[in-house]
This record gives structure tokens, C-alpha cells and sequence, in this order.
């Protein structure tokens, strides 16, 4: 597991190219074919978030993605299960509005272990630092296929969680190649994809990702 959380500046370096695989989108590559290739192209964190598999299975996936990206030196974010995070190796967990509360997971999972979560507002992104979160998960930025209830807050919306907190802030939701510029020039410290990174050609995908976030940030 690794120590991102002992420094800030870790963590923010960590959050900026934030892929998460997926089995659907990114088919026929497997999840870890997937992580290997991410990692390869300049991905610096994974999340693995699939809500079909059962417990054991997504425990075992997880702890084969955590040894990828511990070769790598990236951070990996389990979704939602604070046990497989734990079990598996993970760096951290990431949980939604409707999950485990954060300063529930935080008694659990002491520091260095990275507790992320998601905010659509302002109140919520205070709450979070309040209690312990990590960094925050901000969005929808745009309007995205892979949650058909995700609320679009726009890129007002993230400027407004960008100014809301001191935690990083990483953007979700229909982020793509195009507009990965305005969507940093919100003042957030990073992007997180699904689309933009697995649909085809995964390695260079992110690697097109990369070469724009390049110049934003020394890497």
C-alpha cells in the first residue's frame, strides 16, 4: 500500500490521470489487460469499479490490479468496498454519497490509507473535509454514459467545488481528449476516464491524455 496521503503533494500528483476500466466499455480486454495497459500509456492512478462482480471475485481482481499498479507506482482506488480496498492491498477506497460515510471509513482506515468521495456541491465538498476525506470526486462535469443518474454540475459547478475546499478535486464525468483543457483550467488537479481511455486502443489513448496534462503539470 502506498504512502500518497503523508504528503499532499504526493496525492494531487497521484490524482491527475485517473482511469477506470471497464469491462463493458473497454471488452474484450479484461479489467487487468486494461490496468497493464493504462499504466503503460501514463495513467497515475486506477479505479476498479464493477458492480456485477461478487465479493471474492472483485477481491481477486483487486489484489491483481493493486500488484500493477504498485509496479508502476500508481495509485489504486477500490469503489465503494472499503474491505476489498483493505483486503486487497488497495491504496484506498473511493465511496459515493450513498455509501459508507467518510468519517465511518476514516475509524476503519487510518492515514496513509486515501478515502476519496464524490461531490456535486459546494455543502458537500466542505463535508467531506470535515470528515476526513482525502480528495473529492467532482462532477458529472459533462453529461456521461456509464452513470445514467449522474446529476451535471458543468464546469461552473467544479469551480465552484475547486473553491469549496483544500482537498484535490479530480473531474468525472464525459471527460474526453477535446475537452480536457477547459475542464483543467478549472482549478482542478485532475481528470478522471473511462471512455476517453479504454474504448480502443487503451495504451495510447491515455497516452494522448497524457500529452496534454504534460505541459498543465511536471510529471
Amino acid at each position: 500500500m502506498g504512502n500518497f496521503s503523508r504528503d499532499p503533494r504526493d496525492l494531487r500528483k497521484a490524482l491527475r490521470l485517473y482511469v477506470i476500466p471497464d469491462r463493458v466499455v473497454g471488452a474484450p480486454l479484461s479489467l487487468e489487460e486494461q490496468t497493464r495497459l493504462a499504466l503503460e500509456g501514463g495513467a497515475t492512478a486506477i479505479q476498479l469499479r464493477d458492480k456485477s462482480m461478487d465479493g471474492g471475485e472483485l477481491l481477486e481482481t483487486a489484489a491483481r490490479m493493486a500488484a500493477l499498479c504498485a509496479e508502476h507506482g500508481a495509485l489504486f482506488i477500490v469503489n465503494d468496498r472499503l474491505d476489498v480496498a483493505l483486503l486487497s492491498g488497495a491504496d484506498g477506497v473511493h465511496l459515493g454519497q450513498s455509501d459508507l460515510p467518510v468519517n465511518e471509513a476514516r475509524k476503519l482506515a487510518p492515514r496513509p490509507f486515501v478515502v476519496g468521495t464524490s461531490a456535486h456541491r459546494a455543502s458537500q465538498a466542505e463535508k467531506a473535509e470535515r470528515d476526513g476525506a482525502d480528495y473529492l470526486g467532482g462532477g458529472a462535469v459533462f453529461e456521461t454514459g456509464s452513470k445514467d443518474d449522474a446529476a451535471v454540475i458543468g464546469l461552473q459547478g467544479l469551480r465552484e467545488l475547486t473553491g469549496a475546499s483544500r482537498l484535490p478535486v479530480v473531474a468525472i464525468g464525459g471527460i474526453s481528449l477535446e475537452n480536457l483543457p477547459e475542464v483543467m483550467r478549472s482549478g482542478v488537479d485532475g481528470v478522471s476516464v473511462i471512455s476517453a481511455a479504454v474504448r480502443g486502443d487503451v495504451k495510447e489513448r491515455v497516452a494522448a491524455l497524457r500529452r496534454v496534462l504534460n505541459p498543465i503539470f511536471t510529471i
